[in-house]
């Protein structure tokens, strides 16, 4: 497969796209951290697998990850580029796989995905992780006082 050369404005674009630490996960992680969460940020989930969470809930085993809209083809916001554009859409697409096959394989080990676009608000996200971290804490203390 022949790759086309992308322009340089493009390439230089391109290059300065963050891909840690934006300006959502920071809103999100400020969000969090206002209503008492504590978690880490940029980890492995599990070990072994080699695929990092924007925030991880140890404990509760939740794992979020703050997806760009171009990047992981947004069902609301992303657009096909047209230049290059067999190269850009394989490349989403293979993104948008590997996110499939790090939900399964998280969720094999007992952990949660949650997927947070950048376009959502975080005041709206933040209670939405809240929440779902709260929900997961209990169920795993009554499964470990079941035992």
């Amino acid at each position: 497969m022949r790759i086309l050369e992308t322009d340089p404005v493009t390439s230089s674009r391109m290059s300065r796209q963050r891909s840690r630490d934006t300006g959502v996960e920071k809103a999100l992680r400020s969000a969090l951290h206002a209503a008492g969460l504590r978690y880490r940020i940029h980890k492995r989930p599990v070990k072994g697998l080699r695929r990092e969470a924007d925030i991880v809930f140890g404990p509760a085993k939740v794992a979020v990850f703050v997806d760009g809209c171009y990047w992981h083809g947004c069902p609301e916001h992303a657009t096909w580029p047209k230049r290059n554009s067999k190269f850009w859409r394989e490349k989403i697409e293979k993104n948008r796989a590997r996110d499939a096959n790090t939900d399964a394989r998280l969720r094999e080990a007992g952990w949660l995905s949650v997927r947070i676009w950048e376009h959502e608000s975080a005041d709206l996200a933040a209670p939405r992780v809240a929440a779902i971290v709260a929900e997961r804490r209990m169920l795993l203390q009554r499964g470990a006082k079941a035992r």
